[in-house]
């Protein structure tokens, strides 16, 4: 998928990144409670920057003495190469509207952040907006220095055409339990109706695991992330079962060990991807889609599923010298009306309680869009742990090595990746 890869490799420069320090920002005590002008960055994204930019343009309105004004993220290998290399040049902007999760203990080491519990109503806000999604971007000392902003819950999207000329239901698809997947995956290859049943990226750049195991084990493990407390959690019962679901793939050809130059999904090679909601824009002219939770092995309801967020937070950056008016501008940027609009504009879910409540109205006018707002509501994050992105490439290479290719039984490579996920864990 174009924009799944273009959304993870917004980390990928962090894994050979030096940790180098800010310059000196401006005293604390003082930019906490500065009010002027600011700057912010978005993301290139092109929906993001139009509501972006009104955004901006709503603020100014409002408080001409406090201006903003709206850059995107400056060029560089990727957007987080370029947001390290300014927090060392101490000229990283107020805000970013584009922090991945998994950078944040990056940007922390480098003293690049500032912990929006400074601010009176800090935690009290996130929590509030967020509701019980927000513990988990708490980072390891217990404060906030992400604002959880916008989620692509990863879903499974499957395309009806194909799904019809296997001589399948494409209106009730037979995807909940691993047994059916599996049914169904088989009928649609070997009909000849697609080349493959689903075709993850099997390379082993250390993101790739955010949309085949991550989404899966999320599901089977009951909502449980790759880290918790402290331990890695994927050697366990439902870590390996869905290492041999997936092995399974590989070994019976429903899913290639090559990559695919391109969209398999819209080119109409495979009949099946995780997809987050931005997919509804990109294939509405493409396929005739339908779309259903990720499995799990007992075939549990939709509401009881939980799945990767594929999440992108709001920073605010520790060069900022006007951290009160930054602090209101997250809050409007992220007021109830500020995330219709942006929901209006991209698609993408708000990180907020209730959200297909809270705007039931759009969803009415929008049903596409609803299994993605119910499913928004259970998402796992990726862990906020120092040392994240080498545990997530010790995790993926052991995956390449056995669920991929078979060089190792996905129980023993599961056990050795858990047993370097601990080291590294030590280590910082």
């Amino acid at each position: 998928m174009l924009r799944r890869t273009a959304s993870a490799l917004a980390v990928l420069a962090l894994a050979g990144t030096a940790a180098g320090c800010a310059r000196s920002g401006p005293d604390p005590a003082t930019a906490d409670h500065s009010r002027g002008p600011i700057t912010v960055w978005l993301s290139n994204n092109a929906q993001e920057a139009q509501w972006g930019h009104q955004m901006v343009a709503d603020w100014n309105k409002l408080h001409p003495d406090q201006h903003v004004r709206a850059q995107n993220i400056p060029a560089g290998k990727t957007s987080e190469e370029a947001i390290s290399a300014s927090i060392i040049a101490g000229t990283s902007a107020c805000l970013v509207f584009n922090t991945s999760p998994a950078a944040v203990p990056q940007f922390q080491k480098q003293a690049g952040l500032v912990p929006l519990d400074d601010f009176p109503d800090g935690a009290s806000y996130i929590e509030a907006r967020s509701g019980g999604l927000a513990a988990q971007y708490r980072s390891e000392d217990g404060k906030y220095y992400q604002l959880p902003w916008k989620s692509n819950p990863v879903m499974i999207l499957y395309n009806k055409k194909l799904f019809k000329k296997a001589g399948l239901d494409p209106e009730h698809p037979r995807l909940a339990t691993y047994s059916e997947f599996l049914d169904t995956s088989r009928k649609l290859v070997r009909s000849g109706a697609a080349d493959a049943a689903i075709w993850p990226a099997p390379s082993n750049e250390f993101f790739q695991s955010w949309f085949d195991f991550y989404p899966a084990f999320a599901a089977e493990s009951g909502g449980t992330p790759l880290i918790k407390d402290g331990k890695p959690q994927f050697d366990s019962p439902a870590g390996r079962k869905v290492a041999d679901f997936w092995r399974t793939f590989y070994q019976e050809k429903l899913a290639p060990q090559e990559a695919y130059p391109g969209d398999a999904l819209a080119d109409g090679k495979a009949a099946m991807a995780t997809v987050g909601p931005w997919a509804i824009a990109a294939y509405k002219d493409k396929i005739d889609w339908g779309v259903a939770p990720v499995p799990t092995s007992d075939g549990r309801p939709a509401s009881q599923v939980h799945t990767f967020s594929d999440q992108k937070s709001i920073g605010m950056f520790s060069a900022c010298k006007n951290r009160a008016t930054a602090w209101d501008v997250m809050k409007f940027a992220t007021s109830q009306q500020q995330d219709g609009a942006f929901l209006t504009a991209t698609g993408q879910m708000p990180v907020r309680e209730h959200l297909a409540q809270q705007f039931a109205g759009w969803f009415a006018k929008n049903p596409a869009y609803r299994p993605f707002a119910d499913q928004a509501e259970r998402e796992v994050e990726v862990p906020n742990v120092a040392g994240s992105i080498d545990i997530w490439q010790a995790f993926r290479d052991a995956w390449t090595r056995s669920v991929v290719f078979g060089r190792q039984s996905p129980a023993s490579a599961l056990h050795d990746a858990a047993a370097k996920t601990s080291k590294i864990l030590g280590e910082y």
